[in-house]
């Protein structure tokens, strides 16, 4: 590793409980099938399935907490939490959210983190945070999987970057595939605006 690499010890966490069966779930196999619902939390299966294509902000908390060695409660009872602390908003199958404000609010009080809601986010500012040990929630597109982007779209999926090169951003995806774009995957910083909404969540570590 080159003195100009950051690269965090953060274990990776899918938003689906099964990260290995994360193709056929983007492709609509009923994630009410996987074999580890039940790892989720979730009341029932249909619970976690309604859930689980929603929850990439959960896993990247889930991933955050993992790094800094504090208990990572099960996804769907995150899922509750921030529904409770108005992250999420469910209006029968509609949800909005993850809402980055009250979700920086509640993992300052719930987890004592330095959380900070970022509405506009640069390069150069997560380096800085990269190298100086923290974490950073990114809006991408979800093709940032495969750096094939759908169209002109932009945001909508989170990935928390947990690394940096001089030439790429490393991120966990919480919807990434196995087959390379789950864990550290590098994504060029002269093609990750093609993904980048250029928002999101700072975690700098605990508070203090």
């Amino acid at each position: 590793m080159s003195a100009s690499t950051i690269k965090h010890a953060v274990p990776y966490y899918s938003q689906w409980e099964s990260a290995a069966l994360v193709p056929g779930f983007v492709e609509g196999a009923d994630a009410a099938g996987d074999p580890l619902w039940a790892g989720s939390g979730a009341d029932s299966p249909e619970e976690y399935a309604f859930w689980a294509p929603r929850m990439c902000g959960v896993a990247c908390l889930r991933m955050a907490l993992g790094r800094l060695g504090l208990p990572v409660p099960p996804s769907v009872e995150l899922v509750k939490e921030l529904c409770a602390a108005g992250a999420y908003v469910r209006d029968g199958d509609a949800v909005q959210g993850l809402i980055y404000q009250p979700f920086a609010e509640y993992v300052n009080a719930r987890w004592g983190l330095d959380a900070r809601s970022e509405p506009r986010l640069d390069h150069g500012t997560v380096r800085d945070v990269l190298a100086g040990g923290g974490l950073a929630m990114l809006s991408v597109h979800w093709s940032i999987r495969t750096l094939v982007p759908a169209g002109a779209a932009r945001g909508g999926h989170l990935v928390l970057a947990v690394g940096a090169t001089e030439d790429a951003v490393l991120v966990h995806n919480p919807s990434g595939f196995p087959d390379g774009s789950q864990a550290y995957a590098p994504v060029p910083w002269a093609e990750l605006d093609r993904f980048y909404a250029g928002r999101g969540v700072l975690l700098a570590g605990r508070a203090g």
